[in-house]
Order: C-alpha cells, then sequence, then structure tokens
C-alpha cells in the first residue's frame, strides 16, 4: 500500500487536518497517524511480516482504510474485499494464494513506540480485486511504484490539492475507488468515504466536496445536486457525451480516464478533446490485415505485476514490456485520439459477423426512458449468438418496443440490431458501479423471474 508514509508527513505538517470522513466519523490526519501505528503494531504482535498477504474485510471504511495502511507499514500487502466474505469465499476469490492474516473487523490500537518500516520502490503494495464487468473478480497485485510514482501526473490532470475534500462514492474493494481514496491521502486531502453509493444521504456527503471520483453513471446524480463541486474524476466505463456537458452547464470539470485494474491508467480527456496516453504511457492498437478494430496494448511505469495465485484471466503480454486486457479500438497512430470499442471477449459473433455490445449500447442508450442498458449474446441454434438487450428502465416503465427498434433501425447495421429485448428493474453491478455483463448473461439464461421480455 503506498501512502503509509505520506500520511505521517502530512500529520507532522498539518495533524489537525481532517483526513478521513465516513459514515461513523472522521479522523484527522493526526488521529488516523496514531491509529496507523497502533494498528500496525498489533499486526506484528500476530506475526505479520513483509512476506505476508493480509486480507481485509471490514465494514466501516475509515477502519477498513485505518487496517490498510497499518498493514502497509508494517511492510505486509493488503487485499482488501467484502466485509461480508467469509474464509471459504476468500479462498474461492484468490485462489491458489493464501491470505495470512483476516481482518475483519476494526483494529485494536496497541501502545508502543513508532512502527518503523522501509519500503522498497518495488515491494508489492495494495492488492485490488478487477471489477468483475465480463467475469469473476480477480485478485491483481502491483509494486509500490506503480501506484505512487502516477500520483502527481492525476493531481496535474485534474488539479487535486491538499486542500480539496474529495468525495470518493464506492466501495474500497474496487481498485477505482480504493486508487481514488489511496490518492487523496497522499495528496494530504480529505477523503470523504461513505462505502457504497449514498443515495439516501448524497446531499450532506457532497455539501463540502469539492472533487468527486466515480463511475460515469453515477455522474447524473451528482449534478443534480452539486454544492461546492469542482472537478469530476470519472473512470471504469466511457462517458456519454450528454453528462459531460451536463457538467460544464453545471460549472463541473470533468476528467475521464480509460484504464483497468491490471494495467492502472492508459489514457485521458482533460477537456473532452478525446483520450490521450497518460503521461507515461505508449499506447498500440494492435489488428490483423485490413482490421477494422484490434487490442488494446500499453507499456508503462504504471502495470500490475499480474494475478494473485497464478490466477488465469484477461492479462496477457509480450516480451517487450507490452500487456492487454483485450479491450478493442479502432486503429490508432500517435498524436491520434484513442477511439475505444468495449471489451473483446465481450464481442458477439452472429451469423458470421462480430458484434462489440458496447456500440449498440452507445445508440439504445440516448433513447428517452432507457437508463442503463446491456447488450450480450444469447444462443441461437443456426447463427451462434443473437444480439440481445437487456435494459434497466428511467424512472417509469421501459420504452414500447417499437421505439427501440426504430432507433435501432436508424442508428445500427442489421447486425447490430438486437432481436431480443427485456427490461429489469435494474441491472446488477459491480463494487465499483458498473453493469455486471457477465451475471446479467447468467441471470437470463437462467430465466430469472425479474427480467422482463419486451414484445
Amino acid at each position: 500500500m503506498p501512502v503509509a508514509d505520506h500520511v505521517m508527513r502530512h500529520a507532522a505538517l498539518r495533524p489537525g487536518r481532517v483526513a478521513l470522513r465516513g459514515p461513523l466519523g472522521e479522523l484527522t490526519y493526526g488521529e488516523l497517524a496514531e491509529n496507523v501505528h497502533g494498528a500496525a503494531r498489533h499486526l506484528l504482535r500476530r506475526g505479520v511480516s513483509p512476506a505476508s498477504l493480509v486480507g481485509i474485510g471490514v465494514a466501516d471504511p475509515v477502519a477498513l482504510v485505518v487496517s490498510v495502511l497499518a498493514a502497509d507499514l508494517a511492510g505486509a500487502t493488503p487485499l482488501v474485499g467484502d466485509h461480508a466474505w467469509d474464509r471459504r469465499r476468500w479462498a474461492r476469490m484468490i485462489g491458489a494464494a493464501a491470505v495470512d492474516v483476516l481482518v475483519d473487523a476494526p483494529l485494536p490500537y496497541v501502545p508502543g513506540p513508532a512502527v518503523e518500516h522501509v519500503p522498497g520502490p518495488g515491494d508489492r503494495s495494495w492488492a485490488c480485486f478487477s471489477s468483475g464487468s465480463t467475469g469473476r473478480p480477480r485478485a491483481v497485485v502491483r509494486t509500490r511504484a506503480s501506484w505512487t510514482a502516477s500520483f502527481p501526473h492525476l493531481d496535474e490532470l485534474a488539479g487535486i490539492g491538499r486542500d480539496d475534500v474529495v468525495l470518493i462514492p464506492g466501495p474500497l474493494s474496487s481498485s477505482l475507488y480504493a486508487f481514488a481514496a489511496v490518492h487523496a491521502l497522499a495528496t494530504g486531502a480529505t477523503a470523504v468515504v461513505p462505502g457504497r453509493w449514498p443515495a439516501g444521504s448524497l446531499g450532506a456527503f457532497l455539501e463540502q466536496a469539492t472533487v468527486v471520483h466515480l463511475v460515469p453513471h453515477l455522474l447524473p446524480a451528482v449534478l443534480a445536486a452539486p454544492g461546492a463541486l469542482r472537478t469530476a474524476v470519472a473512470g471504469g466505463a466511457a462517458l456519454d457525451p450528454r453528462w459531460r456537458a451536463a457538467a460544464e452547464r453545471a460549472g463541473v470539470r470533468v476528467v475521464s480516464y480509460y484504464g483497468a485494474t491490471e494495467l492502472s491508467f492508459v489514457a485521458a480527456d482533460a477537456d473532452g478533446g478525446g483520450l490521450h496516453p497518460f503521461p507515461g504511457v505508449e499506447i498500440e492498437v494492435r489488428t490483423g490485415p485490413g482490421g477494422m478494430l484490434g487490442e488494446v496494448w500499453a507499456r508503462s511505469p504504471w502495470l500490475a505485476e499480474g494475478y494473485l495465485g497464478g490466477a488465469a484471466g484477461p492479462l496477457r503480454r509480450d516480451g517487450d514490456g507490452w500487456m492487454t486486457v483485450g479491450d478493442l479500438a479502432h486503429p490508432y497512430r500517435e498524436g491520434e485520439v484513442l477511439r475505444l470499442r468495449g471489451r473483446g471477449d465481450g464481442a458477439i459473433q452472429t451469423g458470421g459477423a462480430t458484434v462489440v455490445p458496447e456500440d449498440v449500447e452507445d445508440v439504445l442508450r440516448k433513447v428517452p426512458g432507457v437508463g442503463d442498458i446491456v447488450v450480450i449474446g444469447s444462443p441461437h441454434p443456426s447463427l451462434g449468438s443473437v444480439v440481445t438487450a437487456i435494459l434497466e428502465a428511467d424512472g417509469g416503465g421501459p420504452p414500447p418496443r417499437a421505439l427501440l427498434e426504430a432507433v435501432a433501425r436508424s442508428g445500427l447495421d442489421v447486425a447490430q440490431r438486437p432481436r431480443r429485448w427485456y427490461a429489469v428493474p435494474s441491472l446488477p453491478r459491480t463494487r465499483a458501479g458498473k453493469p455486471a455483463r457477465a451475471l446479467v448473461a447468467a441471470r437470463l439464461a437462467a430465466d430469472d423471474p425479474d427480467i422482463r421480455r419486451l414484445t
């Protein structure tokens, strides 16, 4: 975990500055530093060492951050999971890896001298789970430097400083929200960590927030009551241009980015002009002869080490330091805008054509009454798969199928047009808030009664 030393420095300079604010209370930097030292002493007494993997599933997000920083200060690798998991679920989630210590309650304070640990840039730091939007989450581990060295670049892109109050409205088991929290603390800002999306009390959390770090589909709710908000940092999915325009009207600057848990930052759009490589990142889109789309490969200092326990996953690497998770994009040349088209392993093969779900979703999401949508391939005896749309209504009931089909005819090629249409009260989502595409497909295959076919 890369920020224990930063926290101690801020505690020495501004001990009274609020570091963490959560649903059960807040801690100043001075209090946070003291609590982290006391919790680290407890972990050391339990035998934690630099070789240890510490699983952390604490319900209160402030206590969770204390536990993570304590593991870091003790030299161990913290791995944040869900507080509802038992040991059997932890074992399933991390495969062949083994958690040495499992922390499922706030760590006690143990008095004593300050804990001294000299970290190295190559030390393994905070391990996070991938989002799970296209399948089972995997535990991804990275070096300390692959996080800390990227902090100043995000500071510059988003204009985040030590006087900011950063709202992080999601679970810290998500790598997106975990990064946002540790970045805020490393900067010396106040990190507001409500845990899950604070739908019922959003106004209270937004009242003093100057920055919010979130997934794009949550942006409209934030813009409804922006308060003191100045900047929104959005990642984890494509940003609808309508939301950027709405943010501009509300006086909120949006910095969007593309990346993955395994790759960290790959590209960013700080002004609405399109995605360009994040500082320090090289990008290639590797296409076959005459290919209209190719896989995005990245080479940078921010890449992860891989999956814990040798788990299989979409991450692949070549012999020259390049890595990919299979995301698709149009051909790219240096200096151009990166035009993403979605995850390769989600592509639908139908009647000999390849359909990228995100292409279909981009068109249908603009239909009045559609709150969000997931497009998947459903098995078909002769075509292999057919394009299937599962939509979440925006407020009232779903729009009529005739309207959806009319929009599909006007904006999509024949192969891209859904042949099956369904509606669901709410789409299942990953911890980061993205639609869980694989879970939607599984629920549809299992004839989930909540998924209603549109006729």
